[in-house]
């Protein structure tokens, strides 16, 4: 028999009493259920943002590196042909001296250019390529 509750005083209480006991561990059960499904949903979440932050930092490195390395390549090209419009021009004017300083004159003309041309055109368009490039 149950134990006797001195404040039931009727069966249907006492019924009430015992199903609200069963429900109260159902509730239990559910709530620690729920907590370790919120867990594993937290430790997928992580893993899936430490997945995003390393997939944008390596797509940025690789960007950086090629940029970089096209930079290299292409100072190294631009040397060399400035060179050779030096010597060429030399060979026009007949003054060594005198052609290098033509083909300088020429760089700091287009040094000028990109200068007073790099507030309006230059900064955004290299500022969309970086955006860009963090959210591809």
């Amino acid at each position: 028999m149950l134990k006797q509750d001195p404040f039931i005083t009727d069966p249907a209480s006492a019924f009430l009493t015992i199903h609200s006991c069963s429900a109260m561990e159902n509730l239990k059960e559910k709530t620690r259920d729920l907590a370790d499904h919120v867990e594993d949903l937290a430790g997928t979440l992580y893993k899936l943002t430490t997945v995003h932050v390393t997939q944008k930092a390596t797509n940025i490195m690789s960007g950086v590196i090629v940029g970089v390395l096209a930079l290299s390549v292409g100072f190294i090209v631009l040397l060399f042909a400035s060179l050779a419009l030096g010597w060429w021009l030399g060979d026009v004017v007949d003054s060594r001296a005198g052609g290098f300083l033509i083909a300088a004159g020429f760089f700091l003309l287009v040094l000028l250019g990109i200068i007073f041309t790099s507030k309006k055109t230059i900064l955004p368009l290299l500022r969309d390529i970086i955006v860009r490039k963090l959210y591809d």
